[in-house]
């Protein structure tokens, strides 16, 4: 269908129950404005990322910028207080959009819910409009059902419920069911626009306020963008400047030489900035995937935040916020507990206790899980470093020296590739991609919550290894005929099943481990085959 919404035309290509009561004139005239405003400068960041890779897998390092040092040096300025709702972050919950989690994020205990239209979810059009209708009915009250199965499922009473905080689709995804003059609307555009549109009154009139969580930025610039759009928006609907929160994902390695400039841009909307872990490792292998042995990280499961690197940057986030007035949120907890196995669970829980004792002691303000059942091992860690207080902002960590050497001071990194390693890349980037296919972006692999992210560090891993020549604990040198001979074992290995997507996520994790140029994201790789099921 066509639906004028002036003074912009805007193509929707798809159809799915209820999206009428989204997809109003009103709010698609006010995505048009949106769009109109951004596209071009939109466009030229993307043309930016492209060349700044080029210089980085070129041998030029990132450093701290000189033309924002007066940025960082001016000890005056702070970002906005705390918003309401925002002031106590101390357990966030993380997940999809979907039904089921939205209740169960909203009843699970967290502070906050990071409602997840991005790496967690599938842009199928029909999670894209579902989610922003699950959202409003939650707001509403009006999500409560049953499952077929015959549990209920309904929401606990609005003061025991976490403030929410969406996540957009990030700047590089399109959404190729919206068009204006024939060409996609950018996902965020479209996550960010309808959700503000709808419901920042419905926030406010609740004591809370439309905010959001800004993934894959990758400069200042970027950010700017953001404020811009921020600014418009608040505009259009006559709702007051600085309404709008937004904590940005430090989930690459270029964003982690600009944390304070990018608070800075930001600066009458920000609230923070998160560790985004998974994304960052992927960021800095895809950066530096041509540099040669220096920059080859060990198995996935060996990167963890104890590495030197790791320390250097979640040690200079949180110094970067509480200088500024800003919340510093740890990195994602995956563990799934599997309620059959109290062993495993032990030791799995252990593992996030250690490392939410770790972010705590580091200064930071809160952290994220991903299941329900963690919410109370990282609460009871937060509210023993924390106490009565609702946050750390007053540990400023003067005691860090902001070190950009540090930030890619790989080679000191401790560990070594393994054959399981391989195969396991193998296996979870297969199986995560075949799901994500089928339209579920979350998937439970080995007791881990994988996503995008961790699915980005299993296929670009391989692609270094194989480019790297790089060796494995035995010795065996990796080349693409060996892995491809694993692959084609992890594959036959595979529990098949009617309807399964594993022929086209075949495909398309070789075309992402065996393709010379790397592809940039495997969303953008597999987005051409979401909902006909055609390459």
């Amino acid at each position: 269908m066509t639906l004028q919404a002036l003074p912009t035309t805007i193509e929707i290509t798809a159809e799915t129950d209820r999206q009428d009561e989204v997809l109003t004139p009103d709010a698609l005239e006010f995505i048009g404005k949106l769009h109109r405003a951004t596209a071009d400068r939109r466009q030229e960041l993307m043309q930016a990322r492209h060349a700044r890779r080029n210089e980085i897998s070129s041998g030029q390092d990132p450093r701290f910028l000189p033309q924002t040092e007066g940025i960082r040096n001016d000890p005056s300025w702070r970002v906005a207080p705390p918003a309401p709702g925002l002031e106590d972050r101390r357990v966030e919950i993380t997940g999809p959009v979907d039904k089921k989690m939205t209740i169960n994020a909203l009843n699970s205990g967290a502070k906050v819910w990071l409602a997840d239209m991005e790496d967690s979810s599938t842009p199928t059009w029909r999670n894209v409009i579902q989610g922003q209708l699950n959202l409003t009915d939650a707001l509403e009250r009006r999500i409560d059902f049953t499952s077929p199965e015959g549990k209920e499922y309904k929401l606990k009473p609005a003061g025991d419920l976490p403030t929410i905080v969406v996540r957009p689709r990030g700047w590089h995804l399109p959404e190729k069911h919206m068009l204006i003059d024939g060409k996609p609307i950018a996902g965020g555009i479209v996550d960010f626009g309808l959700f503000f549109f709808h419901n920042a009154r419905r926030l406010l009139a609740q004591g809370k306020g439309p905010y959001f969580y800004l993934p894959k930025i990758e400069n200042h610039l970027e950010a700017r963008l953001w404020n811009d759009i921020f600014v418009l928006a608040q505009d259009l609907l006559g709702i007051p400047q600085g309404t709008i929160r937004a904590t940005v994902l430090i989930e690459t390695i270029t964003a982690a030489f600009e944390m304070e400039e990018i608070l800075y841009e930001l600066r009458d909307h920000a609230s923070g900035l998160n560790a985004g872990r998974w994304d960052y490792i992927f960021s800095l292998i895809k950066n530096f995937r041509t540099r040669g042995p220096r920059f080859v990280l060990p198995d996935r499961g060996q990167v963890t935040m104890t590495q030197p690197f790791m320390r250097a940057y979640t040690e200079q986030l949180v110094r970067a916020c509480h200088r500024r007035g800003a919340m510093a949120i740890g990195g994602m907890a995956a563990a799934v507990p599997n309620r059959k196995d109290e062993a495993a669970n032990t030791a799995s829980f252990e593992k996030v206790r250690a490392d939410k004792t770790r972010e705590a002691n580091d200064g930071f303000d809160g952290s994220w899980v991903v299941h329900p059942d963690l919410v109370p091992v990282c609460r009871e860690v937060f509210d023993t470093v924390l106490g009565d207080r609702p946050n750390q902002l007053d540990r400023s960590r003067e005691d860090v020296t902001p070190d950009d050497r540090a930030l890619i001071d790989i080679a000191s990194t401790e560990g070594t590739i393994t054959e399981a390693g391989v195969r396991l890349n193998i296996e979870v980037g297969i199986r995560y991609i075949e799901s994500w296919l089928r339209g579920n972006g979350a998937v439970a692999i080995h007791n881990l919550m994988e996503d995008a992210a961790t699915a980005e560090i299993s296929r670009s891993q391989l692609w270094q290894w194989i480019h790297s020549h790089a060796i494995t604990d035995h010795g065996d040198i990796i080349s693409r005929e060996w892995v491809q001979d694993m692959l084609d074992e992890e594959f036959a290995r595979l529990e098949r099943f009617d309807g399964d997507r594993f022929a086209d996520a075949r495909r398309v994790f070789q075309e992402l481990v065996f393709n010379p140029g790397f592809p940039t994201f495997l969303t953008i790789a597999a987005y051409d085959l979401l909902d006909s099921g055609q390459p």
